[in-house]
């Protein structure tokens, strides 16, 4: 069982310390930020082994106590991955001999490359160091990295997605993630160090039964990585990250030998990976549910929903999809597959140690804060696109026009402004209904911006929106209770927040379009659909089929094996 082999508490693991982050320049220059603050001690009771590997947290949950510093050091620009873990390697071997004040804090140590690399790339070349992760924003954000020259010109190039490897901080639990969690992640994260993060999810439904392929995920799972590439317009960022603790018994020198020992795994010779596909046989694949029973369970939805003693309007059921092939699947590649359609989506992977990768390309955010600004997306209603412009455009306008789909749509962008006007100020819908077009289908969609009252409300914003009625229901306790009754298998991480944590920012996107993917054992592939007055269980069968297309699509013809990679793309 999860609650088992899952740490009972909230667990800050200093396991292999080191971020790999990118900032921006092709400019020599060194900058140094610190910033004293107080964080919130974790504790757990049973640990697993991966929590003892990972020397986990322990102590008085009374404690409190303060992480020293929090810093960034940049170092001169390079040309080459090669020189930037040189230059990596030469300033952890120096720093053990200039131990630091502090008895805890996090530093950063970022090299910028004078290339565009892709960070894709650059983790599938290093050879399934575990854990790892990555994350691609849906858009060119305005996450930057400032770095001055000698005339004090300042330099900002948007971060385009980041992969890392090892794990600097850990945090995951079986409990469902809560204020005091939030707390412990943010105590290790500043402003001043604004590619300190951590990336990560939180399921579904943290009350659900925990399967087993979901596991190691426990109810959330964030990690600060040991070692990062980010990948920005134009160049490129190699980052560590060490973190240390002697309340923890992790002291700094514990967490330099850690390092160093990720840092001889780190490959400089990244391969870039060919995006196209080659055939792939399917030895077996069932839904669960099977067409009869989603039939069976929408049509019971359509006769709670049509009762007029019944507060649930709406109910978004889903289906989980296993595929077995005849190769292995390797998840990164796969991601990379996805990334060709991926304009106007997130894509993203988590893979703890000896789990499962979890992956997906999704077009929903839940919400990106920058200080005290924030906004988030009501998406809804489905339609494939057409073939042709003209019949794009026909499907376009039957969305637009559709009573059903308006009222799935309304549903969602409504609840959201509620939540919002909680916590926010003023709110701004613009637009207030028009049409997302992605690669393979099309939705309703609004944007909501506001303005918070306080950074704190940071939580309360994600604890309320999500789940947004647009992968739950509405209202969300009546059509939480509903999908618990009516599906057999765990969504784990599908349609739960996915995303990260920062000093002055974060973002979060809705964890859909989604699959759990290990080598040997193939794919569960996850969907579902709104379920309102006037839905078609077939209608929204077919509708199952679209959204998970952009992955069977990878089955029938799968993405690059190692045999396929582009060996000239090597970029020494």
């Amino acid at each position: 069982m999860a609650t088992a082999t899952l740490a009972r508490h909230s667990l800050a693991h200093f396991m292999d310390l080191e971020s790999i982050k990118y900032s921006i320049a092709a400019q020599p220059v060194s900058r140094r930020q610190s910033l004293h603050l107080f964080y919130h001690r974790c504790y757990y009771h049973k640990p697993c082994s991966v929590v003892v590997s990972m020397n986990g947290c322990q102590g008085n949950p009374r404690d409190r106590v303060p992480v020293g510093s929090i810093e960034t050091r940049t170092f001169p620009a390079v040309t080459s991955p090669a020189l930037a873990t040189d230059t990596l390697n030469l300033a952890i071997s120096e720093m053990k001999a200039n131990p630091p004040l502090f008895t805890s804090g996090i530093l950063r140590l970022q090299v910028p490359i004078q290339q565009q690399i892709e960070a894709i790339d650059w983790l599938h070349s290093q050879h399934q160091i575990h854990p790892r992760c990555f994350f691609s924003g849906r858009r060119q954000s305005k996450d930057f990295t400032e770095v001055t020259n000698g005339n004090g010109y300042q330099k900002s190039n948007n971060l385009v997605s980041v992969a890392g490897v090892g794990s600097a901080v850990l945090f995951r639990d079986v409990h469902p993630f809560c204020y005091n969690d939030w707390k412990s992640i943010k105590r290790f994260l500043s402003a001043n160090c604004p590619l300190i993060r951590a990336y990560g999810a939180i399921r579904f439904d943290a009350r659900a039964n925990i399967s087993s392929e979901w596991e190691l995920f426990g109810s959330f799972y964030f990690v600060i990585p040991q070692v990062e590439l980010d990948e920005l317009d134009g160049c490129s960022m190699l980052a560590t990250t060490i973190a240390w603790d002697n309340a923890f018994s992790w002291t700094w020198e514990q967490a330099v030998d850690a390092v160093e020992a990720t840092m001889t795994q780190i490959s400089s010779n990244v391969v870039k990976l060919s995006k196209e596909v080659t055939r792939s046989f399917i030895l077996s694949n069932s839904h669960v549910p099977c067409k009869m029973y989603w039939d069976l369970a929408v049509e019971r939805a359509l006769q709670i929903i049509n009762r007029s003693s019944s507060p649930l309007t709406k109910v978004v059921l889903a289906r989980s999809s296993k595929f077995v092939i005849a190769n292995d699947i390797d998840p990164i590649a796969w991601l990379a597959c996805l990334q060709v359609e991926g304009e106007n989506a997130y894509q993203f992977c988590l893979q703890p140690p000896n789990a499962p990768a979890f992956i997906g390309n999704t077009p929903e955010q839940l919400f990106h804060r920058n200080c005290l600004g924030i906004s988030s997306d009501a998406m809804a209603g489905t339609r494939a696109r057409g073939g042709s412009m003209a019949l794009d455009l026909q499907i376009q306008l039957d969305l637009l026009s559709s009573p059903k789909d308006h009222l799935e749509f309304t549903t969602v962008r409504d609840d959201i402004r509620k939540k919002l006007e909680a916590v926010c100020d003023r709110i701004v819908v613009e637009p207030n209904k028009a049409i997302r077009k992605l690669h393979r289908v099309q939705h309703l969609y609004a944007r909501l911006a506001g303005e918070l009252r306080s950074e704190d409300d940071e939580f309360k914003i994600l604890s309320s929106l999500h789940p947004t009625p647009a992968v739950c229901g509405f209202p969300t306790e009546e059509a939480r209770l509903l999908i618990a009754e009516t599906e057999v298998f765990d969504r784990g991480m599908y349609a739960g927040p996915v995303g990260w944590f920062g000093g002055g920012e974060s973002e979060f996107a809705v964890g859909i379009r989604s699959a759990l993917v290990e080598k040997g054992l193939g794919a569960l592939i996850y969907a579902g659909t709104g379920i309102v007055k006037g839905s078609n269980p077939s209608l929204e069968w077919d509708e199952l089929e679209s959204k998970t297309s952009q992955f069977t699509k990878l089955l029938k013809l799968e993405g690059p094996s190692r045999q396929k990679i582009e060996n000239s793309g090597i970029i020494n």
